[in-house]
């Protein structure tokens, strides 16, 4: 597995163990609201709520938190109404593409935010459109390892249309095309395998290779570091650095 998608079980895994769970469950409940808002308070014809809900569930957010961000989007409060989607692109140590996703009620804070961080970590915030062409919109679901038949979650994957499966040694990562996501998602789940998270995410189609441990702590400290902003919903990039410095450099 690359050092790409090693981050991704990485940064779930961190999130689920966050002490800081009220500032987690604060970034899920505004995605809910903002998908409740532009779709509708139904998950099962609102494929972008349906998709919020999953993720804050997988992070073990409680029934009553996800009920009320949808009641609050669908119209009975005002927070999901002032939130809007914004997306700022560029570039990190090494020329590494970054993909930031924000949910916002002030667009002027989070760009300023957002282009310090670039800045702090020797990277750049470029124009749109700098770097979305390296990368895909992708159906991701996690799968926890423990006692898995990695022939059975193959078949099982591929039966429900998934295109995908790689395997850290721990995890297993199920990737689909958009549309397939909802689909693959209930059949594992189904099937009795356990989840450990399932959503939209930005693959890149190629890598930048670091193997040199001070820039790859310079990158994830440019990753974390836009991560811990309230207005940012997810970060992708395009960087793949060895598991063995990976680990040491993650905080």
């Amino acid at each position: 597995m690359s050092g790409h998608s090693k981050w991704s079980t990485i940064k779930h895994k961190k999130g689920a163990a966050d002490a800081r769970r009220g500032k987690l469950f604060s970034k899920l409940s505004r995605a809910i609201m903002v998908a409740a808002k532009e779709g509708g308070s139904d998950p099962t014809t609102n494929l972008a709520l349906q998709n919020a809900v999953e993720k804050a569930r997988s992070y073990s957010m409680p029934k009553d938190n996800i009920e009320r961000a949808i009641a609050k989007g669908a119209g009975e409060g005002t927070d999901g109404a002032s939130f809007e989607t914004v997306v700022y692109e560029g570039y990190g140590p090494e020329g590494v593409a970054v993909i930031v996703e924000a949910l916002t009620d002030n667009r002027n804070r989070t760009a300023s935010d957002v282009r310090h961080m670039f800045s702090k970590h020797g990277g750049n915030l470029g124009a749109t459109g700098a770097v979305a062409w390296q990368f895909e919109r992708r159906g991701v679901v996690l799968v926890s390892g423990d006692d898995v038949d990695e022939d059975e979650l193959v078949l099982a994957a591929a039966d429900a249309g998934a295109d995908d499966v790689e395997r850290d040694g721990t995890t297993f990562v199920v990737s689909s095309s958009p549309d397939e996501l909802a689909a693959v998602r209930q059949a594992l789940d189904a099937a009795g395998f356990t989840l450990e998270s399932a959503g939209l995410s930005m693959v890149p189609k190629t890598t930048v290779a670091i193997g040199d441990e001070s820039t790859a702590k310079q990158i994830v400290r440019l990753v974390e570091g836009l991560e811990e902003f309230d207005d940012v919903q997810d970060v992708y990039a395009n960087f793949d650095i060895p598991e063995t410095v990976l680990e040491a450099v993650v905080s």
